[in-house]
């Protein structure tokens, strides 16, 4: 196996570098240049991607759990079905990425520009999306329980038979969101803004 330790400043554009899945376990990959790059199915577990410019990238069903990710370009990225749980995404740009069906789970998303993404149906249970702004994002069916979206923006969202059962979404901006069919039971909702929000056959039991 072909071992790739320290890529940290080269200039992947576009590569395709999927088939050396393997070899980018626990990666330094830090401030890298990997736009356009198809790391698709690609072993990044524990790999450091801090700063990284993943904009336009194929990461879809890739492994990042535990990945640092913080601060990095995934903008228009792929994501479709990767593993994310308890990666560190604190602050990086997920403009319009596709995380459809990813498993975020307890992953840190902290200040995160999540707008417009593409998370139906996504894991997000125990996630912290404190300050995120997932504004427009599309989060229908996604499971959220238990989740931090303490002052997040979710302004225009698709929340449609989410999960946010026990989250926090105190302070969270709501406006014209909708979250119909969701389930709200135990959510803490205190100081949040609903205004124009569909609220339509939603569980508030316990609010």
């Amino acid at each position: 196996m072909v071992e790739i330790r320290r890529l940290c400043g080269k200039v992947l554009y576009s590569a395709a570098v999927n088939t050396v899945a393997e070899a980018l376990i626990a990666a330094v990959l830090g401030g890298a240049n990997l736009c356009g790059a198809n790391l698709g199915g690609a072993d990044l577990g524990d790999a450091n991607l801090r700063g990284a410019n993943l904009c336009g990238a194929n990461l879809g069903g890739a492994d990042l759990r535990g990945a640092n990710l913080r601060g990095a370009d995934l903008r228009r990225a792929n994501l479709y079905g990767a593993d994310l749980c308890g990666a560190n995404l604190r602050d990086a740009n997920l403009f319009g990425a596709n995380l459809g069906g990813a498993n975020l789970r307890g992953a840190n998303l902290g200040g995160a520009d999540l707008r417009g993404a593409n998370l139906r149906g996504a894991n997000l249970g125990r996630a912290d999306l404190g300050g995120a702004d997932l504004g427009g994002a599309d989060l229908g069916g996604a499971d959220l329980r238990g989740a931090n979206l303490f002052g997040a923006n979710l302004g225009d969202a698709n929340l449609g038979g989410a999960d946010l059962g026990g989250a926090d979404l105190g302070g969270a901006d709501l406006r014209g969101a909708n979250l119909g069919d969701a389930n709200l039971g135990g959510a803490d909702l205190g100081g949040a803004d609903l205004g124009d929000a569909n609220l339509g056959d939603a569980n508030l039991r316990g609010v």
